[in-house]
Protein backbone atom coordinates (compact mmCIF):
# COMPACT_ATOMS: atom_id res chain seq x y z
CA UNK A 1 0.00 0.00 0.00
CA UNK A 2 0.99 3.64 -0.41
CA UNK A 3 0.93 5.95 2.59
CA UNK A 4 -0.62 9.35 2.24
CA UNK A 5 1.50 12.49 2.07
CA UNK A 6 1.10 14.19 5.45
CA UNK A 7 -1.12 17.22 5.51
CA UNK A 8 0.22 20.24 7.37
CA UNK A 9 0.44 19.33 11.05
CA UNK A 10 -1.19 21.66 13.60
CA UNK A 11 2.27 22.56 14.90
CA UNK A 12 3.68 23.09 11.41
CA UNK A 13 6.24 20.32 11.95
CA UNK A 14 7.39 17.94 9.26
CA UNK A 15 6.13 14.36 9.49
CA UNK A 16 9.48 13.14 10.86
CA UNK A 17 10.15 16.08 13.21
CA UNK A 18 10.21 15.94 16.98
CA UNK A 19 8.63 18.63 19.08
CA UNK A 20 11.20 20.96 20.69
CA UNK A 21 12.98 18.73 23.24
CA UNK A 22 15.02 19.85 26.23
CA UNK A 23 16.62 18.21 29.26
CA UNK A 24 17.55 20.20 32.36
CA UNK A 25 19.68 18.15 34.74
CA UNK A 26 20.30 18.67 38.44
CA UNK A 27 17.01 20.46 39.08
CA UNK A 28 16.50 18.90 42.54
CA UNK A 29 19.19 19.29 45.21
CA UNK A 30 18.02 16.31 47.27
CA UNK A 31 17.64 13.54 44.68
CA UNK A 32 20.72 11.63 43.52
CA UNK A 33 19.56 12.18 39.95
CA UNK A 34 17.11 14.68 38.48
CA UNK A 35 15.90 15.83 35.08
CA UNK A 36 13.16 18.16 33.89
CA UNK A 37 12.30 16.86 30.44
CA UNK A 38 10.20 18.77 27.94
CA UNK A 39 8.69 17.30 24.77
CA UNK A 40 6.97 20.42 23.48
CA UNK A 41 4.23 21.26 25.97
CA UNK A 42 4.61 17.95 27.82
CA UNK A 43 6.81 18.56 30.86
CA UNK A 44 7.86 15.78 33.26
CA UNK A 45 10.02 15.96 36.38
CA UNK A 46 12.10 12.78 36.77
CA UNK A 47 13.89 12.11 40.09
CA UNK A 48 16.08 9.10 40.90
CA UNK A 49 16.51 8.09 44.54
CA UNK A 50 19.04 5.57 45.84
CA UNK A 51 17.57 3.25 48.49
CA UNK A 52 19.79 0.96 50.52
CA UNK A 53 17.51 -2.04 50.26
CA UNK A 54 16.00 -4.27 47.60
CA UNK A 55 12.69 -6.13 47.34
CA UNK A 56 12.55 -9.21 49.55
CA UNK A 57 12.94 -11.62 46.64
CA UNK A 58 16.34 -10.11 45.82
CA UNK A 59 17.86 -10.21 49.30
CA UNK A 60 21.18 -12.08 49.42
CA UNK A 61 21.18 -12.32 45.60
CA UNK A 62 23.90 -9.72 44.99
CA UNK A 63 21.55 -8.00 42.54
CA UNK A 64 20.16 -4.50 42.58
CA UNK A 65 16.83 -3.26 41.27
CA UNK A 66 15.44 -0.32 39.32
CA UNK A 67 11.79 0.57 39.71
CA UNK A 68 9.63 3.56 38.82
CA UNK A 69 6.58 5.50 39.92
CA UNK A 70 4.48 7.76 37.71
CA UNK A 71 1.85 10.35 38.39
CA UNK A 72 0.17 13.44 36.99
CA UNK A 73 -0.29 16.64 38.95
CA UNK A 74 -3.96 17.64 39.29
CA UNK A 75 -3.71 20.52 36.81
CA UNK A 76 -1.39 18.83 34.31
CA UNK A 77 -4.32 18.82 31.87
CA UNK A 78 -6.86 21.43 30.78
CA UNK A 79 -9.23 20.51 33.60
CA UNK A 80 -8.24 19.65 37.16
CA UNK A 81 -8.06 15.94 37.97
CA UNK A 82 -8.51 14.68 41.55
CA UNK A 83 -5.33 13.30 43.08
CA UNK A 84 -5.30 9.52 42.82
CA UNK A 85 -4.69 9.24 46.58
CA UNK A 86 -7.96 11.11 47.13
CA UNK A 87 -9.76 8.56 44.96
CA UNK A 88 -8.39 5.62 46.94
CA UNK A 89 -5.49 4.46 44.78
CA UNK A 90 -3.73 4.44 41.44
CA UNK A 91 -5.63 3.90 38.21
CA UNK A 92 -4.79 1.02 35.91
CA UNK A 93 -3.30 3.50 33.44
CA UNK A 94 -0.90 4.86 36.05
CA UNK A 95 0.23 1.39 37.09
CA UNK A 96 0.73 0.33 33.48
CA UNK A 97 2.85 3.39 32.66
CA UNK A 98 5.10 3.14 35.70
CA UNK A 99 5.72 -0.53 34.99
CA UNK A 100 6.64 0.37 31.41
CA UNK A 101 9.10 3.02 32.61
CA UNK A 102 10.69 0.57 35.03
CA UNK A 103 11.00 -2.17 32.41
CA UNK A 104 12.58 0.25 29.95
CA UNK A 105 15.22 1.39 32.45
CA UNK A 106 16.02 -2.12 33.67
CA UNK A 107 16.48 -3.26 30.06
CA UNK A 108 19.70 -1.22 29.81
CA UNK A 109 20.89 -1.72 33.41
CA UNK A 110 23.29 -4.38 34.65
CA UNK A 111 21.47 -5.28 37.87
CA UNK A 112 24.55 -7.14 39.11
CA UNK A 113 26.65 -4.00 38.79
CA UNK A 114 25.68 -2.01 41.90
CA UNK A 115 25.05 -4.42 44.76
CA UNK A 116 21.82 -4.85 46.67
CA UNK A 117 20.62 -1.31 46.10
CA UNK A 118 17.30 -0.16 44.68
CA UNK A 119 16.96 2.98 42.60
CA UNK A 120 13.46 4.39 42.37
CA UNK A 121 12.72 6.78 39.51
CA UNK A 122 9.76 9.07 40.14
CA UNK A 123 8.16 10.63 37.06
CA UNK A 124 5.69 13.40 37.79
CA UNK A 125 3.87 15.04 34.92
CA UNK A 126 3.73 18.79 35.44
CA UNK A 127 2.01 19.52 32.13
CA UNK A 128 0.57 17.07 29.62
CA UNK A 129 0.17 17.43 25.87
CA UNK A 130 0.61 13.85 24.71
CA UNK A 131 3.57 11.49 25.07
CA UNK A 132 3.92 11.60 28.86
CA UNK A 133 5.16 8.01 29.05
CA UNK A 134 7.75 8.49 26.31
CA UNK A 135 9.03 11.67 27.96
CA UNK A 136 9.16 9.85 31.31
CA UNK A 137 11.31 7.06 29.92
CA UNK A 138 13.64 9.42 28.06
CA UNK A 139 14.11 11.77 31.02
CA UNK A 140 14.09 8.89 33.50
CA UNK A 141 17.19 7.45 31.85
CA UNK A 142 19.05 10.70 32.49
CA UNK A 143 17.96 10.79 36.14
CA UNK A 144 19.08 7.17 36.54
CA UNK A 145 22.44 7.91 34.92
CA UNK A 146 23.07 10.75 37.38
CA UNK A 147 22.19 8.52 40.34
CA UNK A 148 24.73 5.93 39.24
CA UNK A 149 27.29 8.68 38.63
CA UNK A 150 26.72 9.87 42.21
CA UNK A 151 27.27 6.35 43.52
CA UNK A 152 30.49 6.13 41.51
CA UNK A 153 31.65 9.50 42.82
CA UNK A 154 31.10 8.26 46.39
CA UNK A 155 33.05 5.06 45.70
CA UNK A 156 30.04 2.75 46.01
CA UNK A 157 30.57 1.37 42.49
CA UNK A 158 33.53 1.30 40.10
CA UNK A 159 31.65 2.02 36.89
CA UNK A 160 28.21 3.12 35.80
CA UNK A 161 26.18 -0.08 35.20
CA UNK A 162 24.29 1.12 32.13
CA UNK A 163 24.88 -0.72 28.88
CA UNK A 164 23.57 2.02 26.56
CA UNK A 165 21.01 4.83 26.50
CA UNK A 166 17.31 4.12 26.13
CA UNK A 167 14.63 6.52 24.89
CA UNK A 168 11.03 6.37 23.73
CA UNK A 169 8.85 8.13 21.19
CA UNK A 170 5.30 7.96 19.87
CA UNK A 171 4.30 7.58 16.23
CA UNK A 172 0.90 7.42 14.61
CA UNK A 173 -1.22 7.31 11.50
CA UNK A 174 -3.16 10.52 11.03
CA UNK A 175 -5.29 10.91 7.92
CA UNK A 176 -3.42 8.01 6.34
CA UNK A 177 0.03 9.50 6.94
CA UNK A 178 2.73 8.30 9.32
CA UNK A 179 3.95 11.02 11.72
CA UNK A 180 6.42 11.23 14.58
CA UNK A 181 5.97 12.43 18.18
CA UNK A 182 2.25 13.06 18.43
CA UNK A 183 0.96 15.88 20.57
CA UNK A 184 -2.48 15.60 22.15
CA UNK A 185 -4.52 17.00 19.28
CA UNK A 186 -2.88 14.54 16.85
CA UNK A 187 -3.07 11.60 19.26
CA UNK A 188 -6.76 12.16 19.94
CA UNK A 189 -7.57 11.94 16.22
CA UNK A 190 -5.12 9.23 15.14
CA UNK A 191 -6.25 6.17 13.20
CA UNK A 192 -3.50 4.20 14.95
CA UNK A 193 -0.75 5.08 17.37
CA UNK A 194 2.20 3.33 18.96
CA UNK A 195 4.86 3.98 21.57
CA UNK A 196 8.33 2.68 20.73
CA UNK A 197 11.00 2.10 23.39
CA UNK A 198 14.37 1.59 21.71
CA UNK A 199 18.02 1.58 22.74
CA UNK A 200 20.75 3.74 21.26
CA UNK A 201 21.86 0.83 19.09
CA UNK A 202 18.34 0.40 17.71
CA UNK A 203 17.33 -2.65 19.75
CA UNK A 204 13.66 -2.95 20.64
CA UNK A 205 12.74 -2.86 24.32
CA UNK A 206 8.98 -2.57 23.95
CA UNK A 207 6.34 -1.53 21.44
CA UNK A 208 2.79 -0.60 22.42
CA UNK A 209 0.47 -0.07 19.49
CA UNK A 210 -3.22 -0.13 18.67
CA UNK A 211 -5.65 0.76 15.91
CA UNK A 212 -8.34 3.21 16.92
CA UNK A 213 -10.64 2.51 13.97
CA UNK A 214 -9.66 -0.02 11.31
CA UNK A 215 -6.73 -2.44 11.65
CA UNK A 216 -3.54 -1.17 10.05
CA UNK A 217 -1.24 -3.00 7.69
CA UNK A 218 2.32 -4.30 8.08
CA UNK A 219 3.65 -1.65 5.70
CA UNK A 220 2.11 1.06 7.86
CA UNK A 221 3.64 -0.44 10.99
CA UNK A 222 7.07 -0.57 9.33
CA UNK A 223 6.71 3.10 8.38
CA UNK A 224 6.01 3.92 12.03
CA UNK A 225 9.00 1.85 13.15
CA UNK A 226 11.29 3.68 10.72
CA UNK A 227 10.10 7.01 12.08
CA UNK A 228 10.60 5.80 15.65
CA UNK A 229 14.19 4.75 14.94
CA UNK A 230 14.95 8.20 13.59
CA UNK A 231 13.23 9.90 16.51
CA UNK A 232 15.01 7.83 19.15
CA UNK A 233 18.37 8.41 17.45
CA UNK A 234 17.72 12.15 17.69
CA UNK A 235 16.69 11.84 21.34
CA UNK A 236 19.81 9.85 22.23
CA UNK A 237 21.95 12.56 20.64
CA UNK A 238 20.19 15.12 22.83
CA UNK A 239 20.57 12.91 25.93
CA UNK A 240 24.30 12.58 25.38
CA UNK A 241 24.67 16.30 24.78
CA UNK A 242 22.80 17.08 28.03
CA UNK A 243 25.07 14.75 30.01
CA UNK A 244 28.18 16.22 28.41
CA UNK A 245 27.03 19.76 29.11
CA UNK A 246 26.43 18.83 32.75
CA UNK A 247 29.94 17.39 33.04
CA UNK A 248 29.17 13.67 32.91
Amino acid sequence: MTLETPAKRPSGRAADALRPVSFELGVNKHAEGSCLVKFGDTHVLCLASVEESVPSWLKNSGKGWVTAEYGMLPRATNTRMPREAAKGGQTGRTQEIQRLVARALRAVTDIRGFGEIQIRVDCDVIQADGGTRTASITGGYLALYQAFAKMKQLGAINKIPLREPVAAISCGLVKGAAILDLDYIEDSGAQADANFVLTASGKIVEIQGAAEDNPFEEAEFLALLALAKKGVADLVTLQRAALAQAGF
